[in-house]
């Protein structure tokens, strides 16, 4: 009996010495750089006759293109409302606008996505239909975006499938998390590649089956495009969602175009998988550059970094020799023509003097620069000729002495902005695709866009054996200037061929040689384009598998914004896929 109670005595003494030694921990403050912030987000609900609208006032900021703003609208009545959303925000050169146009079916509920640039701090939706009364119009509604002190994570499912898989603990702002984490039901995501563009990393935490097919696909143009992607390992087959993924089992990040995808099995590896992802330092798939702060006004581009188009450069010797004359014909001259002909002379020809040097300016920009587009294109292409799909990261630059008129880019493409802009560039309209109305490019203003994009093409390359030769067909789409093509376990060098036409590969490549690097290399350094798309050379120089290929090609490029009439400067394009016929 006494040794019973001696038992539980000391039992009692090392509960109570536990808990007092926990609660001395939870008083503690939490460490620096642990666990992860919920930044889903706030929601605002007004109901204006048969319109309910729910909108998203706080939502987190991805590192680049543009952040999702979620409106629910529920039509109440027995009509269909057009609903017309906009988001104001303002930036040096005035206000800029996000709309977008949607109808919503009567007794429907509907959720839409109005992108906004991830340079926007700020701003205001508001919410106009044509059904409703002005007088019940909802107000400007307030829109704030969350910076996040490190990586972004959008979850596809709810905060409870996170925590049950990833493990990572969750912790308030205050205690200086790894990273933030907004969730969104995978039945009401985003259908655009924009929303997505710009995240550190998407996950998936549940069962993959609740993403809709169409989702699916808009996943997939994320990580072809750049993206990273992390999925729970699964007993099924990945291939229905991801058809170039071939390594499935792996738990290293396996390679999927110019991105990267991972699995994880139990709890502690799917938060390892984050942390590995999200500590690794790989730069957006495109950073083109934007202009230079106040501070750095002696430079054209923020970071003294050189432009990509000529015409942006100020031909400073040709008007330094124009202002020399100038003073020769005003200083020198007119006291001649003073001492020749008298002041009143002079009174006559130094104005004249001032037209003609003015006229003299404008026929200069008219001659050289004209009313014409401008522009300098440089892109990589992953083709996939077996779904008949081309995957393009590019970067354009563009200079004119006059604006542009509205540009158009499909869903499964982003046009993104420089990083380092503090202000929105452009008026968007989502309701089709992107519109860019306005701002695209200012008259006599050097701008730089990049673009990611997964489009249709029928662009190939085939290779035939003809006797003993093979023989090659440019069916690219533009001019084959240099490229490697490898066939029977050896690299060719390809010919340089313009579209349709065919050529002979010669002798094979000595053992050793590395194409694809020898071809990067060659067009530019350190990368192409200077290094503004150097995020999507990480897997774009990976050996030549059997029967692949690398090409450099000429033109306007596969980007979407090829579709504007220019009078093209550069065009440099590295397009890697399959060769048809190439395998054995």
């Amino acid at each position: 009996m006494r040794s019973a109670v001696l038992t539980a005595s000391v039992l009692l003494c090392a509960l109570g010495g536990s808990r007092a030694f926990a609660t001395s921990l939870a008083d503690e403050a939490a460490p620096t750089g642990y666990g992860y912030r919920d930044a889903s987000g706030t929601i605002e609900t007004r109901i204006h006759g048969d319109l309910r609208v729910s909108i998203r006032t706080s939502a987190l900021k991805p590192e680049r293109g543009y952040t999702p703003i979620d409106v629910v609208l529920q039509n109440t009545g027995l009509v269909p409302l057009q609903v017309r959303l906009t988001f104001q925000g303002h930036s040096n050169s005035g206000p800029r606008t996000s709309e977008r146009s949607v109808e919503v079916p009567p007794q429907r509920r509907l959720v839409t996505w109005l992108p906004v640039p991830a340079t926007v701090q700020a701003g205001s939706i508001q919410v106009e239909s044509p059904g409703l009364s002005p007088l019940t119009l909802p107000a400007h509604t307030p829109v704030y975006v969350e910076r996040s002190t490190g990586g972004t994570v959008l979850v596809l499912g709810t905060l409870k499938d996170f925590d049950d898989t990833s493990g990572v603990p969750r912790v308030e702002a205050t205690g200086s998390p790894l990273f933030s984490v907004r969730t969104v039901d995978p039945r009401d995501a985003p259908r655009e590649l924009s929303s997505y563009v710009g995240y550190s990393v998407v996950m998936v935490p549940g069962d993959l089956a609740s993403v809709p097919a169409d989702v699916w696909a808009v996943l997939e143009s994320y990580v072809l495009s750049g993206g990273r992607l992390v999925l729970p390992q699964v007993s099924s087959s990945l291939t229905e969602h991801l058809p170039l993924f071939t390594a499935e089992g792996s738990r290293d990040a396996v390679p999927y175009g110019f991105g990267r995808v991972r699995l994880c099995g139990a709890v502690l590896e799917c938060g390892q998988a984050l942390n590995a992802m999200l500590g690794e330092f790989i730069p957006g798939p495109v950073n083109p550059a934007g202009a230079a702060p106040r501070w750095e006004r002696s430079n054209l581009l923020a970071g003294g970094i050189t432009p990509l188009l000529d015409h942006a450069n100020t031909p400073v010797g040709r008007f330094l020799l124009l202002i020399f004359a100038f003073v020769l014909a005003v200083g020198p001259g007119g006291l001649l023509l003073a001492r020749r002909r008298g002041p009143v002379a002079v009174l006559v020809a130094v104005p004249l003097v001032s037209v003609l040097t003015c006229v003299a300016l404008v026929t200069w920009s008219v001659l050289v620069d004209g009313f014409a587009v401008h522009s300098a294109r440089y892109s990589l292409t992953w083709l996939d000729a077996e779904r008949s799909r081309a995957v393009t990261l590019g970067v354009s630059a563009w200079y004119a002495n006059v604006s542009s008129g509205p540009v158009r880019f499909p869903a499964t493409s982003a046009l993104l902005a420089p990083d380092n802009a503090d202000e929105m560039l452009a008026d968007l309209d989502w309701t089709n695709g992107l519109t860019v109305t306005n701002g695209f490019l200012p008259p006599r203003t050097y701008r730089e866009w990049g673009e990611v994009a997964v489009l249709p093409s029928r662009a190939r390359l085939v290779v035939r054996r003809d006797g003993g030769t093979v023989r090659v067909q440019n069916a690219l789409g533009a001019r084959l200037v240099q490229g490697y093509v490898r066939v029977g376990s050896q690299s060719y060098a390809l010919p340089a061929l313009e579209d349709g036409a065919e050529g002979t590969l010669g002798e094979p490549l000595p053992a050793g040689a590395t194409p694809v690097n020898q071809l990067v290399s060659s067009v530019g350094e350190p990368s192409l384009a200077e290094g503004r798309l150097s995020g999507g050379e990480v897997n774009f120089r990976a050996p030549l598998p059997e029967g692949g290929f690398i090409a450099r090609l000429e033109g306007l490029g596969p980007a979407p914004s090829s579709a504007v009439d220019v009078e093209l400067e550069a065009g440099i394009h590295l397009v890697r896929g399959q060769s048809e016929g190439g395998r054995p």
